[in-house]
């Protein structure tokens, strides 16, 4: 199982600008990650839709964390381009399939993995990655 490529590049832009920790335009941003402009945008919306990111329009426009990178999770990145994180729909009440909603063994284990994983997930912020970028270059 992969993340999807927004979901990748959505956290390289994050990282993009917590280490620039500046306002940057989207051509510069795309640049950086190696992302298409075209593309870049379209995450960069709903990064700014999900308040991760602040938008600025006009001559001096364009992007920066709307917080701080010690407050910005992985989770909330992946989330804001993919929403929330579930291993199988069976998770979902409505999507289950066996129609055993809430008593079915593989709902309970998928449920207690999806819960580890976003835990795991809401643990790590760009302030950790940054750190550890740091610590790998003075390593």
């Amino acid at each position: 199982m992969y993340i999807t490529q927004e979901a990748d590049y959505a956290v390289r832009i994050v990282h993009c600008l917590a280490k620039c920790n500046m306002r940057r335009d989207a051509r510069s941003i795309s640049e950086e990650v190696h992302v298409t402009l075209r593309f870049s945008l379209k995450i960069l919306g709903k990064l700014s839709a999900a308040g991760i990111v602040k938008s600025f329009k006009g001559n001096k426009g364009g992007y920066e964390l709307a917080h701080s990178p010690a407050d910005i999770t992985l989770r909330d990145v992946l989330g804001a381009v993919e929403g929330p994180y579930v291993m199988s729909r069976c998770i979902t009440e409505g999507s289950c399939s066996c129609g055993s909603y809430g008593t079915c063994s593989f709902q309970k284990a998928f449920s207690r993995i999806s819960n580890s994983i976003n835990q795991q997930l809401q643990a790590v912020s760009f302030q950790n990655l940054m750190d550890e970028d740091k610590a790998v270059s003075a390593g």
